[in-house]
């Protein structure tokens, strides 16, 4: 990664022009002055006239204004010095000034970014672009931590494990800030500028403890003297997930089958990703083992932690397919009493023609709508074939709009039994979005990591029950990551959605006194959110994964995964191009540099190299871009923050072979 200080090196060169500039002159100056001052002098006689004792009180008698005899004024030369100096206070006073200015704009805040004279699209560029990097570094750091605790206890790992949980809240609070100024409908107001900025504060803050704790962690893993047994580990682990993957896709057909193709959407594209993750793992693995039998420990190191990240990410897809598969169980067993629960609140509803005191006009409306989703959804079941967790979001949602209009409140054994259902779906969104994230990391921006980041947040309060005192320290939960929006995302997506469906209230809403914990009712509010807010992270991860496209192009080598590698995050970099026009709109932008890698697929001996689904694909299409893999350079993410956790570089390794 390039130092900050590089980085900067550009911006400032105007500055460092005008200090020399005013050394210059003001050396010339003085060498000049001391050049004149000779010339000056060189006509004035030196020598000491006699003066007799009658001409000297003559001249003590004359008046004060009256010159002295004998040519006693004050010549040219005498003028020569004060001039010179001056002209050298003058120049030292521009010279202060100008350092004074260069050290106002180069001044840093807490976190080390420079913001003193950024413009706010400046600072806004940066605040999306550290959520971008601090959220890589927690998911990445928090994913070689669970491999360290399973190598060496949870007691070798607990100072690293607490600075994760350190960053964890940092990142947290500034997604919260992020999401707060993108929900907000007067953007650019007074306190943009310091919102934005504390962002940026609180990233660097996060990423900074996690980069302090890197050395100590590297020390601690000793990869270098461990990796025969690392080694052996993840091969185990990827023969594992091998008999996973074909296991994962029987479980996907059996899906089709039993549901409707919705059903499945989360998880489409699962099985062909975990092999494409598994084939780059061989290459990895194989050339990881060579290296090692030929001493060469630190190639070794390089290609052993791009294998560990691919085997985790495939671990991600398989384990997702059966988290579904459960899910979907779980909804069907709990949708014939969701769908008699809201029978009951619309025949409530049908009861009082007026709706009651201060009723809705929209009451009617509403109560047709549930009754045509309650028709719809029993009629799916008669069917046999149908989305579970689809209906019992839409029979929620329809609930949920009639208690809306009429403003009514279930009791608290009518609102348990539907957060219950509430969190299921809930719980299924935010899973499967945060798994697309992770896995797909390379190319997603930071709405999708904020609205994930906000979901993961409410549905932390519902399940615990925590009625947060303040709005910007909420912690994530212990593996959860970011999230991202944008600035209307939220209010064009997740709550028009609610609205429409009366996913009713907000954190305001019903809300007890802190400390008493949240009422049911406003807990049922909270899942409904997380839900939405969910699935709006979803649909923008998908669209910057479109955007994003292949990363390699045409022309790069099929069936090694390393493109899969670098749109999962397990390989630093990207483009320069892409970087550019892509962080333009979203920010994401890696601190590790494009990505490189050499050498075609290996036969790793541990396991099949050969799988029926082929390589991930793309839906995006094309690359936008054509600079070709020659344009990529960088190694395996590691435990830290921006600045340490490219550090295991090897990016030639992963170079793709020259083509002519």
């Amino acid at each position: 990664m390039t130092p900050p200080l590089s980085r900067s090196r550009s911006r400032r060169a105007s500055s460092h022009i005008a200090v020399r500039l005013a050394h210059g002159v003001s050396g010339g100056l003085m060498a000049v002055g001391w050049l004149v001052l000779p010339m000056e002098m060189a006509g004035v006689d030196h020598s000491v006239p006699l003066i007799r004792a009658e001409q000297l009180v003559a001249a003590s008698a004359s008046a004060p204004g009256e010159a002295a005899p004998d040519g006693g004024g004050t010549s040219t030369g005498d003028l020569v010095l004060p001039v010179v100096a001056v002209g050298a206070a003058g120049l030292l006073a521009v010279y202060a000034h100008v350092r004074r200015r260069r050290r106002m704009r180069t001044r840093t805040t807490p976190g080390g970014a420079s913001v003193g004279a950024a413009s706010v699209e400046e600072v806004e560029a940066r605040a999306r672009r550290s959520l971008v990097e601090t959220d890589d570094s927690v998911r990445t750091s928090a994913e070689e931590l669970r491999a360290v605790a399973a190598q060496l206890g949870d007691a070798a790992v607990r100072p690293f494990r607490a600075a994760l949980a350190y960053a964890e809240s940092e990142l947290a609070a500034a997604f919260r800030l992020r999401h707060r100024l993108d929900d907000s409908v007067a953007g650019g107001g007074p306190d943009t500028r310091g919102m934005l900025e504390e962002i940026v504060a609180r990233c660097a803050e996060a990423g900074r403890r996690l980069d302090a704790e890197a050395a100590a962690f590297d020390q601690t893993r000793s990869l270098e003297r461990h990796a025969p047994a690392v080694l052996e580990q993840t091969e185990a682990r990827f023969r594992e997930l091998t008999v996973r993957a074909s296991a994962a896709d029987i479980t996907l057909a059996g899906l089709h089958e039993r549901y409707a193709p919705s059903a499945a959407v989360p998880v489409a594209g699962h099985v062909e990703q975990a092999k494409d993750r598994l084939v780059f793992a061989t290459s990895s693995l194989n050339r990881a083992r060579q290296a090692l039998d030929r001493g060469e420990t630190e190639r070794a190191v390089v290609l052993l932690r791009a294998a560990e990240g691919a085997v985790d990410q495939a671990a991600a897809f398989v384990d997702g397919v059966a988290r579904l598969a459960a899910e979907l169980a779980a909804a069907a067993e709990r949708l014939p009493a969701a769908v008699a629960g809201t029978e009951t609140g619309l025949a409530a509803a049908r009861g009082r023609p007026d709706g009651g005191a201060g009723a809705r006009a929209d009451l009617p409306g509403r109560i047709a709508r549930g009754e045509a989703v309650v028709a719809e959804v029993r009629r799916e079941m008669s069917t046999g074939v149908y989305d579970p967790i689809g209906a019992l979001r839409r029979i929620e949602q329809a609930h949920a709009g009639v208690d809306a209009a009429r403003h009514h409140e279930p009791d608290d054994d009518e609102a348990l039994a539907r957060l219950d259902r509430s969190r299921l779906t809930a719980r299924s969104a935010t899973a499967t979005t945060s798994d697309y994230v992770t896995t797909h990391r390379g190319a997603v921006g930071y709405e999708a990591r904020t609205l994930l980041a906000e979901a993961v947040r409410r549905l932390h309060r519902a399940e615990t029950g925590r009625q947060e005192t303040g709005t910007d320290d909420a912690r994530p939960e212990p593996e959860g990551g970011g999230g991202g929006q944008g600035q209307q995302g939220h209010r064009d997506g997740a709550e028009k959605e609610t609205e429409a469906g009366g996913a009713g209230p907000g954190p305001e809403a019903g809300a007890v006194e802190a400390g008493a914990g949240l009422a049911p009712v406003v807990g049922l509010g909270e899942t409904r959110e997380a839900d939405a807010l969910a699935r709006r992270a979803r649909q923008v991860a998908e669209r910057d994964v479109r955007a994003y496209g292949n990363p390699y192009g045409a022309g790069a080598p099929a069936g090694d995964g390393t493109g899969g590698a670098v749109l999962g995050g397990i390989l630093l970099g990207r483009s320069a191009r892409h970087d550019d026009a892509h962080r333009a709109s979203h920010g994401p932008a890696d601190s590790g540099g494009p990505t490189t890698y050499s050498g075609g697929p290996s036969a790793y001996s541990g396991g099949p190299t050969t799988y029926s689904g082929g390589p991930t694909t793309y839906s995006g299409g094309p690359t936008a871009y054509s600079g070709g893999p020659s344009a990529y350079s960088g190694g395996p993410a590691s435990f830290g923050g921006p600045r340490t956790r490219g550090r295991r570089d090897g990016g030639e390794l992963f170079r793709p072979p020259a083509t002519d």
